[in-house]
């Protein structure tokens, strides 16, 4: 999976940069791509019975998948439980990292400190009880201090509204995106982990287009379905259902086309063909079955790679193609953001001159 995000625009700075790929999860719903939604006082369901200690931590749990985005480390746990790592808390939290092993330094003094009694009544009111707040696990020959999502939402609550003057607009905003499961669901799609097990069939769709057409362009030509994986996977990693109503070829390989023409671009590689594309039969389009699609020459494939970056994803085109794809109800904002925030990385700026 691709690295260095802001997680939604998270690509931008630090979790800012979690917060734009940490975007707004749940049902589909006819909004526009955006970070603007309603305070949300539910803190997401505990992912296990089991309860989070320092022994148990050292014991018997282990690190299933995990992942590094920019600053920002997260992963599963053996059990299922999803976490930040203490960087990607702090970001989370627009605070400094020192703050946050504070917390879990003082987490069991006698004379507890206001800001833990707060950060604990918040965890109570959510009917929980954590010993410590974060676990111990030694992973690929190192330690891992590992924040569970339960407990990086009651942190995060508490900067965004209990801190007093020491509240952060970044922990307010991000509380916004990732209360409730949401937190749970972005890393669970960020580490492309299901804790259903369904996921194992999510690429069947694509793969079914793929054994129809991966051949089907004549020698010396190649089509946008072929070039079309790396934005398809990501797609899917994020949590989209790419199936007949969904079919985000078709959009780049209509304004390539036009692009082709505007430009006349056969004066500079040769002109462009018709094939026999194929769609799978529970997709629509193959009632009329073989599509004619165009191909193009081999000469002009580096030049489609560089619209594609520059015009297509850059340009607002795939934004636009998403944002379409949530007014219809045919996917969720957070995914259109993770999406967004993988295929459309910040850019690097040079050294001034």
């Amino acid at each position: 999976m691709a690295k260095g995000k802001h997680i939604i625009n998270p690509v931008k700075g630090t979790l800012d940069k979690v917060s734009t790929a940490l975007v707004q999860a749940g049902p589909p719903a006819p909004k526009e791509i955006s970070l603007s939604p309603n305070r949300i006082n539910i803190l997401s369901s505990k992912a296990t019975t089991k309860e989070i200690s320092q022994v148990q931590g050292s014991l018997d749990l282990g690190i299933e998948v995990d992942a590094e985005f920019g600053e920002i480390g997260m992963g599963v746990l053996s059990d299922g439980t999803p976490y930040l790592n203490q960087r990607g808390l702090a970001a989370l939290c627009g605070v400094q990292n020192a703050h946050i092993g504070t917390i879990s330094s003082q987490w069991n003094e006698l004379d507890i400190k206001p800001r833990i009694k707060a950060i604990k009544d918040i965890l109570e009111k959510s009917g929980s009880s954590i010993p410590y707040p974060h676990i111990e696990v030694i992973h690929k020959g190192r330690v891992h201090y590992c924040y569970p999502a339960e407990i990086c939402l009651s942190i995060l609550e508490y900067y965004a509204f209990d801190a007093g003057v020491n509240c952060q607009t970044e922990a307010r905003n991000n509380f916004r995106l990732l209360a409730g499961s949401k937190l749970r669901e972005l890393i669970y799609s960020q580490v492309g982990y299901d804790p259903s097990g369904a996921q194992s069939k999510r690429f069947n769709k694509w793969h079914e287009r793929i054994a129809l057409n991966y051949h089907s362009a004549p020698k010396g030509y190649f089509h946008v379905f072929n070039e079309a994986h790396t934005i398809i996977y990501e797609l899917i990693v994020a949590g989209a259902n790419i199936d007949e109503k969904f079919v985000v070829d078709i959009s780049i390989g209509l304004h390539w086309s036009k692009y082709w023409d505007a430009n006349k671009l056969e004066h500079e590689f040769g002109i462009r063909r018709k094939y026999a594309h194929r769609y799978p039969d529970d997709h629509p389009q193959a009632k009329s079955n073989p599509q004619e699609s165009w191909c193009y020459p081999l000469a002009s494939l580096g030049h489609y790679r560089e619209w594609l970056q520059n015009v297509y994803l850059e340009g607002g085109k795939f934004a636009k193609y998403l944002d379409g794809k949530v007014k219809q109800g045919d996917l969720p904002p957070s995914i259109a953001q993770l999406a967004m925030s993988t295929l459309v990385p910040p850019q690097i700026e040079g050294p001034k001159q």
